[in-house]
């Protein structure tokens, strides 16, 4: 296998690339597009203009962008400076424990005991049964005093009243929590996660890692906040990153798999030796090529990854016809139900 990559970088890369990409939608690069005067032309009118008048006179707000398939059409105040960011902290945590979970680093059903999850007040021997899965939902029923304010324990239930997993409240324990989760299960900083999966690979104009840091009073619980620092354009990145299903440009940041499929998901990449060729297969349980094509956030846009692939291909094997090269086979169950898709390239040995 080591070999095989060594002589065919340059296809396996092309490969690689192609098979993963998706629709070819507008996302912003180092800097937003600005929609063009007649793309725009919708959002310059008299409601626009009140709604501005709006956020001046009666609002505290002091950035503000609107992005239509994936170009600015309004934005108001100043984009670039950073806003402390509490509340949206854990759907940017969640947006990089994905990863992990799916790769089994992080364990969903892994309880607080085999955590070895203590605190300052102690852990009930109910609460020790909350698995990480209930604290990321906020439904972990551990309420012990919470390091860091702004979460809703006045309505919290006594402690050890309510089973892990059947009461939601809004609790900065379980918060905190699920960050320290993350950096013990994988190893990592949360903020250098960040860096490296949103903010370099989005292309954020302001991230400052220097200024990331954690909050709390470790004498009420030892478990510290993780608040961020964006600004109004590179949130908006963010946005359209989870509008997009976990999509960018020619990215997966979150895979396909993850749209409209229930239950275990696979993804199978293997390689093999065909007399004169390599053989990539690549194959999945998704939902399909069909109600792929059907999904909300590339219906009606054209798939550019197949044809960027066979263009590095060809260019790779000097131009060398490979019309036959690709084959997609759509998969289905024994009721003739999508059960997902399979890629299989051949390669010509160089």
């Amino acid at each position: 296998m080591r070999r095989l990559i060594s002589k065919n970088s340059c296809v396996l890369t092309a490969l690689l690339l192609g098979c993963f990409t998706i629709s070819s939608q507008v996302f912003p690069d180092r800097v937003w597009h600005r929609a063009s005067d007649e793309e725009a032309k919708a959002w310059r009118n008299d409601k626009a203009e009140a709604f501005r008048e709006y956020l001046v006179d009666s609002t505290k707000i002091t950035g503000l962008m609107i992005v239509h398939k994936g170009k600015v059409v309004f934005e108001y105040g100043d984009l670039e400076e950073l806003s402390y960011v509490a509340s949206c902290r854990k759907s940017v945590l969640s947006m990089i424990y994905g990863k992990y979970v799916k790769d089994g680093t992080i364990r969903l059903n892994k309880t607080i005991k085999e955590l070895g999850i203590d605190d300052v007040e102690g852990i009930l021997p109910i609460e020790e049964t909350a698995t990480v899965q209930d604290i990321i939902s906020a439904r972990s029923g551990v309420y012990h005093p919470e390091g860091y304010a702004g979460g809703m324990q006045e309505y919290a239930p006594e402690r050890g009243s309510v089973k892990p997993g059947s009461y939601w409240l809004y609790s900065n324990w379980d918060f905190n929590v699920a960050g320290f989760i993350f950096e013990q299960e994988t190893g990592k900083n949360i903020y250098d996660e960040v860096e490296k999966q949103l903010a370099n690979t989005l292309h954020m104009q302001d991230w400052n890692r220097s200024i990331q840091k954690k909050e709390g009073n470790t004498k009420i619980s030892k478990y510290l906040a993780y608040p961020m620092w964006f600004s109004t354009r590179d949130m908006a990145r963010l946005g359209l990153l989870m509008l997009n299903k976990g999509k960018w440009k020619e990215n997966a940041i979150t895979h396909g798999l993850e749209v409209g499929k229930k239950g275990k998901k696979m993804l199978e990449i293997r390689f093999k030796k065909e007399g004169n060729h390599h053989i990539c297969e690549i194959e999945d349980n998704g939902i399909g090529r069909k109600a792929s094509m059907a999904s909300k956030s590339i219906k009606k846009e054209k798939s550019m990854g197949v044809e960027i692939a066979i263009k590095r291909l060809e260019l790779c094997s000097r131009n060398e016809p490979i019309a036959n090269a690709v084959e997609t086979v759509d998969k289905y169950d024994a009721n003739g139900k999508p059960s997902g898709t399979k890629v299989i390239i051949r390669i010509k040995k160089i």
